[in-house]
Formats: C-alpha cells, sequence, structure tokens
C-alpha cells in the first residue's frame, strides 16, 4: 500500500512552483481535513481507542474468515496451484493469467509504505505490533478472496477481448442481481459510482503523484541531497519526464503489458528485498530466538510505546490494515482480468496476496529491525516514548540494513524505484478502469486517460501538494465502508461460487479415479 510518512518538498521550494503549490494546498486543506477527519476519527471500545475504520475492516476479515470456514489455510494449496496453471484452459476468458494477476495486484500494494511503515509500526508498537500485523494479515486473506471472487463474477468482458472489473462493477450487478427491485439498483448504482471516483482519484494522486514524489526525494537522498547532482534546479522536472515515459511505455498496451512487466519486476524486487533482509537476519541469527520472542511476548505485555498489549495490537492491524489493501476491493480490479470461467478460481489466487504484501515481506521488515536492534531505532522508541515525534520509517529500516551493509542504501533506494514504478503502473490501471466506468470505454477516452495520468506523473515528481494526497488517502479508505457493505450483502453468492468450484474438483478426482 502507498499509505507512508508525508511526502517531502521538492523541486517546489520557492518561486512560482511554490506558490502553485500553496494555492492549490489552500484549497484542498478544508476539504481533506473535513474528509479525513471523518475516515480516520478515533472511536474508544472498552477503554481502548483506535481508528473505526481500521476495526471496520478487521471486523469484517474475521467475519469472513468465519463463514468461509478458515478458506485462507484450509484453501492455500489449492491457490498455488491455481497460480501455477492447474485448473486452467488456454480458451478462458480474460486477458492475463492468474499468475500475471496475482503479480499485477501485488505490485499495487507492496510499496514504500511495506518499508517505511512497517519501521514506524514496529518503533511506536514494539515488537509485539508484529505478530498482530500478521494475524490481520491471515484475517484479510479472507477478505481478498471475497472481493476478487466477485469481481470476476461481475466483470465485462468487451467485444474486443478486453476485461473490465473490481467494486464498481459488483457492487453495481451485484446488488441488482440479490435485490431485484428498484432499491438494490439504484443503490449499486450509486455505490458504484462512488467507487469508481474514488478510485480514480486516488490512482491519480496517492498512486501515481505520491510515488513519483517519494521515488524523486530517495534518489536525490542517496545521491548527497540538495547537494548532489539531483538537488540541482530543474532536475525533478527532468525526472518527472523520464518517468512518465517510462510509465507510458508501459501502460499504452493496458493489462496484457502490465502484466508482463509486473509479472517480472514483481518477484524481481520482492527477491531482492527478501535477500537483503535475509542477509541481515542471518548476520544477527543469534538473535533471532530473542526477536520472535520478544515479538510473541510483546503482543501480550505492556512494554509497548504505544500503550501495552493493546496498543501493539492497534498499531499492528492498522499497518496490516494499510499495507494490504484487504477490503478496498482495489485490487479485484487488476484480479478480474484473469483468464477463468470459474470466479472462485481468482479468489483463491487473491488470498495469497496479502500473505506476500503483509505476512512475509512487512514481517521481514519487522524482523530485520528487531534482530539488528540499531541504537537508532532505541533512540526513536525512547523519543516517541517521551512524547516527541515519530521517527522517519525509511530510515529506522535503513539503518537496520546498514549495521551488516553499508552499502545497502543504494540497494534499497533500487527497491524503493521498484515499488514505486510497479504501484505506479498497476494504479494506472485501476485508474483507467474507474474512469472508463464513469466516462465511457472507447479508445480515445483511454488515450486521454492515459495522457492525463502521465502528465500527473511529472507533477507529482515536483510539487508535492500534501493536502491533495492526504485528501487521496483519505478517500481509498472511504471506499471500504462501501466496499464491505457490498461484500457482506454478496457473501452468500460467493459460498454458492464455492460449492459449485468444489463440486467441480470432486467430479474431476472421481473421474481420473475411474479413469
Amino acid at each position: 500500500m502507498t499509505t507512508s510518512p508525508p511526502p517531502v518538498t521538492l523541486a517546489a521550494e520557492g518561486g512560482a512552483l511554490s506558490s502553485v503549490e500553496e494555492a492549490i494546498n489552500n484549497v484542498f486543506t478544508p476539504v481533506s481535513d473535513a474528509v479525513a477527519g471523518f475516515v480516520f476519527a478515533e472511536i474508544t471500545v472498552f477503554g481502548v481507542t483506535f481508528p473505526w475504520i481500521v476495526g471496520w475492516l478487521v471486523i469484517a476479515a474475521a467475519i469472513f474468515t468465519a463463514y468461509f470456514g478458515v478458506i485462507q489455510v484450509r484453501g492455500f494449496t489449492t491457490a498455488l496451484r491455481i497460480v501455477r496453471g492447474r485448473h486452467s484452459s488456454p480458451d478462458d476468458p480474460g486477458e492475463i493469467t492468474h499468475f500475471q494477476a496475482l503479480s499485477s495486484a501485488v505490485s499495487g500494494t507492496v510499496g514504500l509504505g511495506n518499508i517505511a511503515g512497517v519501521g514506524v509500526a514496529v518503533t511506536i508498537g514494539g515488537a509485539g505490533a508484529t505478530f498482530w500485523m500478521i494475524l490481520a494479515g491471515l484475517l484479510g486473506m479472507c477478505t481478498k478472496f471475497v472481493e476478487c471472487t466477485l469481481g470476476v463474477k461481475y466483470r465485462d468482458v468487451h467485444p474486443d477481448g478486453t476485461v473490465s472489473g473490481g467494486p464498481m462493477h459488483y457492487l453495481r450487478k451485484g446488488l441488482a442481481e440479490r435485490f431485484p427491485g428498484g432499491a438494490g439498483k439504484a443503490v449499486g448504482k450509486v455505490l458504484a459510482a462512488g467507487a469508481a471516483a474514488m478510485i480514480l482519484f486516488f490512482g491519480i494522486a496517492g498512486g501515481n503523484m505520491f510515488q513519483a514524489n517519494q521515488t524523486f526525494a530517495q534518489l536525490r537522498n542517496v545521491t548527497g541531497g540538495e547537494e548532489g547532482f539531483l538537488g540541482t534546479d530543474g532536475a525533478a522536472l527532468v525526472f518527472g519526464i523520464v518517468l512518465a515515459l517510462v510509465v507510458g511505455a508501459v501502460i499504452i498496451g493496458g493489462i496484457k503489458s502490465i502484466g508482463r512487466v509486473t509479472g517480472k519486476l514483481v518477484p524481481a524486487m520482492a527477491i531482492l528485498y527478501v535477500l537483503g533482509c535475509l542477509t541481515v537476519i542471518l548476520f544477527n541469527v543469534t538473535a533471532v530466538p530473542d526477536a520472535i520472542g520478544q515479538i510473541f511476548t510483546g503482543a501480550f505485555n505492556a512494554d509497548s510505546v504505544a500503550g501495552g498489549a493493546i496498543g501493539a495490537l492497534i498499531v499492528g492491524f492498522q499497518r496490516a490494515a494499510f499495507s494490504n489493501e484487504a477490503g478496498l476491493g482495489s485490487a479485484s480490479i487488476a484480479h478480474s482480468a484473469v483468464k477463468t470461467r470459474r470466479p472462485v478460481t481468482e479468489g483463491y489466487v487473491a488470498l495469497l496476496e496479502p500473505f506476500i504484501d503483509t505476512v512475509v515481506i512487512c514481517t521481514m521488515t519487522a524482523l530485520t529491525i528487531v534482530v539488528a536492534q540499531t541504537q537508532f531505532w532505541k533512540d526513536a522508541q525512547a523519543t516517541v516514548f517521551a512524547g516527541g515525534p515519530r521517527p522517519d520509517g525509511v530510515t529506522v529500516t535503513s539503518e537496520s540494513f546498514a549495521t551488516v551493509l553499508p552499502w545497502f542504501p543504494y540497494v534499497l533506494t533500487l527497491a524503493v524505484v521498484l515499488f514505486a514504478v510497479s504501484t505506479i503502473i498497476t494504479w494506472s490501471y485501476y485508474g483507467e478502469k474507474a474512469w472508463t466506468y464513469l466516462f465511457g470505454k472507447s479508445k480515445r477516452s483511454e488515450a486521454v486517460y492515459r495522457v492525463i495520468f502521465c502528465l500527473f506523473t511529472v507533477v507529482g515528481s515536483v510539487l508535492t501538494l500534501g493536502s491533495v494526497l492526504d485528501f487521496a488517502d483519505a478517500v481509498l479508505f472511504l471506499l471500504a465502508l462501501f466496499n464491505i457493505v457490498g461484500l457482506y450483502l454478496l457473501a452468500p453468492v460467493v459460498k454458492r461460487e464455492l460449492k459449485e468450484f468444489k463440486e467441480y474438483l470432486r467430479t474431476k478426482r472421481e473421474d481420473a479415479e475411474v479413469g
């Protein structure tokens, strides 16, 4: 997920650009504050205070887990078989393979937040936050199963073979089907239009501008900051143009091109990052048992900077919810393009996504920080405990790597760039599907959107637009309010699809035994 520390001001430090940025932020600030104030408002239950949106996401994940009989555990091996091509046919409708759909969706959730956000979570919530982060990720696997099954079930397959899916489609068509009266159709249309608008705005701002901004910031910092060659006037503009050209070259080919690129990029960047984590962990292998002990005991004791075991729980749940996007419905857009005749097969594949994003990558980051035991982390915890500001999450993670590999900040920068580019590419597709839902699907409409998207890549590199990005984060999570209501109402549809698929597998096994 792209949520992470506030973006930094780059080339807009004064002059005309600064004036433009200030004017836009002044317009968006009151709107952003109002929406964010609602979406991220905190509630207190039994003396525990937390953002209601986090509770909304985690409770839904727990309910779906119970309703579908812990499908994320029982169906894990089935999911792996489907990703490898089992139960698929070359003539299945769709555009991309199960593996490409998974890699495309993962590229939209795995981002700077997995590196920076986890650093902040472990610092504030202590090592115990990792335990609750893992638990929330495991629960979120079932939510992804539900929404991505629905994404394929109610997708539109166009005459040219392209596919459109996502919450705007299953909310509109699914609710109309489940509740044939006029009310179901009307409510579905309203929710679908709202979902499309939220996805479009976040795609352009959070999934594009923010990533471009943070990528240039990281590159500039690692090359000497304002005194380095990327600190010169116009460097951000040049970088933005180059990045826009790279993104444009990929997205012009649609989801097939995006699937091919992310199918190579996501495994590469994940392997690169996980190898770095493993290097630090192996170098501190004698500290691993103690680190694991800290994670488990810290989840249930009162040593958390955030306020004991409950503080660790809330921080862990929040990091997981903000990381894997389970419950937002956004990933179902990519999963909907899969080649399949059985919607639930992609539900199985989708449940692997939070496992990769949260259980593997976020946990590897957390374990790396805990075993490294840097002085920076200890000082940061002391500062937060004393009421000071929270640390820069990227720095927490980077310092942990530097204890073993002093040159690793350069590798981390490469990982950040790969994460950011893959996120931009995937969210360009999400935004395009929202755009065509709202404004119609045609070659001209798609071309206009792609040009606008690439222009905002350049804008994001040059301007910060903090209020715009804060607003984007808020509207994306507002999507969860509508999406999960739809998931509750449509869960019986998913259960029916699951039952039919299990019957298909049983018949297939019996035929094989007879043969």
